[in-house]
């Protein structure tokens, strides 16, 4: 389908809006009352730091919410004050932290199941209002409400929409998309709808393996067989490897996206030479700036002397995922929670191992002085950054 026709199209439905309602002043004693918080204020205020006992926080210079979550939430508490009665469904989560999407349940907003990775629209109907989360829906979401006669909201990052634009151009110049990214994420699933021919590679190297076979160092089968679910219909190796244009899930980890755009670069100028280099190569900047903020400031965080990390975030949250990468690649001690409560009760701690399963440590805290560094993902609120600083007070103090 002509997406960028059926994209036009849409935009200029009655219903559908992307701008939110012109309600910020009344929703916004809601949201601060939900999210912020004076304590993170304060912290802020105090170049980041907090001593309390023998406990010494530092959080991240930059951590939680970004513009584009910001925005998210804040056009679906509009969107629920301007349908007061209207069902509203969200495609899956508004963003990725639990207690965002806890609070949207609580104002009887519906969440379109998912099961083994197929969202099951039969429940809604004609008339009913659905919310498009921060990273967006497939282009075939969209049209499959748009024909049911819902109406849109749609809180799409504009660095996710950016994205796409990016890959609709190597669309029209017939260059595959080379995506970095998670092959399941709604955001890349909804990047992929966007794109012609298209191929996934979740990391350094896996790009590595398709530019060892642009080079002609790999098996056809193989590599079908290792790519089978991470690439556009009837796509063909041979084919669809000689035209490239690099984009990425906004969430990646910056420096390897990059390191992936020069390995892609060199493979097509040692295969096609200098002066065909423009005719097989294409790469446009897209990576997120509140990402890139974030990772920046983890990495300036864990060359401090840490006693131990605690990572906020849900735990399907990529840019999340890669903040822990950070501090686990400099040897810390490190713990992603998704949730304050994974603390306690007593000297313990849930969480979540990069690549590992839910596990409990306990003892958590090690006794005396004890420096700990905080960091939270683009979707964790202030609030909850705060509640989990009160845990490890109360911890340190027992």
């Amino acid at each position: 389908m002509d997406t960028r026709a059926f994209k036009r199209s849409l935009h200029h439905s009655d219903r559908y809006n992307r701008r939110g309602f012109g309600l910020g002043e009344e929703v916004a004693g809601s949201l601060e009352q939900a999210y912020q918080s004076d304590l993170i204020a304060s912290i802020r205020e105090n170049g980041h730091q907090l001593r309390h006992g023998r406990l010494s926080v530092k959080l991240a210079e930059a951590f939680g919410f970004c513009w584009g979550v910001e925005r998210a939430v804040a056009m679906a508490y509009e969107t629920r004050r301007h349908y007061p009665t209207e069902r509203i469904w969200i495609t899956n989560e508004i963003i990725h932290n639990p207690s965002v999407n806890d609070h949207l349940r609580e104002m009887n907003v519906l969440f379109i199941s998912v099961e083994d990775g197929v969202k099951d629209f039969s429940g809604v109907a004609n008339g009913d209002v659905v919310i498009l989360p921060a990273f967006g829906a497939t282009v075939q979401e969209m049209q499959l409400l748009n024909e049911r006669g819902c109406h849109i909201v749609d809180t799409t990052c504009p660095w996710v929409s950016k994205v796409w634009n990016t890959v609709e151009k190597h669309k029209k110049h017939a260059f595959t998309s080379i995506i970095h990214g998670k092959v399941k994420h709604e955001e890349t699933l909804a990047t992929s709808s966007f794109a012609g021919t298209y191929l996934v590679v979740l990391d350094l190297a896996e790009a590595q393996l398709v530019c060892d076979y642009i080079l002609g160092k790999g098996d056809r089968d193989a590599f079908m067989a290792r790519f089978a679910k991470a690439c556009s219909p009837g796509f063909d190796p041979d084919r669809d490897l000689l035209r490239l244009g690099v984009a990425n899930q906004t969430t990646m980890l910056k420096s390897e996206t990059e390191e992936i755009g020069r390995l892609f670069e060199r493979t097509m100028l040692q295969r096609f030479g200098p002066t065909e280099l423009n005719d097989h190569f294409l790469a446009f900047n897209t990576i997120c700036d509140a990402t890139q903020e974030r990772q920046d400031a983890m990495f300036a965080l864990v060359d401090e002397p840490l006693d131990l990390m605690v990572v906020i975030g849900g735990y399907n949250s990529s840019n999340t995922t890669h903040l822990q990468e950070i501090a686990v690649s400099r040897g810390i001690r490190s713990f992603h929670i998704d949730t304050p409560e994974r603390i306690g009760p007593g000297n313990r701690i849930q969480h979540k191992p990069l690549g590992g399963e839910l596990e409990v440590v306990e003892p958590f805290l090690p006794a005396g002085p004890l420096k700990v560094g905080i960091t939270s993902g683009a979707s964790t609120p202030d609030r909850v950054v705060e509640d989990v600083i009160g845990r490890l007070i109360d911890l340190a103090d027992a």
